[in-house]
């Protein structure tokens, strides 16, 4: 993948925040993203504050023009995860099979999966994709979705070619 694709990454943590908890998840999602050829443009933690995390993502799609946001953190059940509510706030459309692929493939780890809000959307031409807020829950779930990217990102750009290769055959 060329560095054309510029991505931010975005921590929700109150602890994170307040410099009470290291980002190791932020920086899971970060890595996996540079050995992928994408450009880190920006990276952010905020509070578990659903203003906050919407304002974040409406700077990082609209103004920065970021090509994909990760999120990690917020997706639970838990009284103060509002990512999936701030994301509803601000996307164009969602896109649930990337939802429904990170948590099938989590089922296969833990039936904690089944409890993940993580949704994914677009925001004009930019990919959100919500994560867990655990490295392992970050690699595992950003493994998933990887081999797509690309191809998502592209078409999001703009990209008009087919999907899918056409044999044409002379009769």
């Amino acid at each position: 993948m060329d560095r054309r694709f510029r991505a931010g990454v975005l921590t929700i943590s109150d602890k994170g925040s307040q410099g009470k908890r290291r980002d190791e998840s932020g920086e899971t999602a970060a890595a996996m993203l540079e050995r992928q050829g994408f450009q880190i443009a920006e990276k952010k933690i905020v509070p578990d504050d659903r203003k906050r995390i919407a304002e974040t993502l409406v700077e990082w799609s609209d103004k920065q023009k970021l090509s994909l946001i990760i999120t990690s953190g917020g997706t639970g059940l838990s009284p103060t995860d509002l990512t999936p509510q701030a994301m509803k706030e601000v996307i164009d459309y969602e896109v649930p099979g990337i939802a429904e692929a990170m948590r099938a493939a989590s089922m296969t780890k833990t039936p904690h999966a089944m409890i993940s809000r993580a949704m994914a959307g677009v925001r004009g031409s930019c990919l959100i994709i919500n994560l867990p807020g655990s490295p392992s829950g970050v690699k595992d779930n950003l493994a998933v979705v990887l081999p797509a990217l690309e191809h998502a990102l592209s078409k999001l750009g703009g990209d008009t070619s087919d999907c899918a290769n056409t044999l044409i055959v002379d009769h």
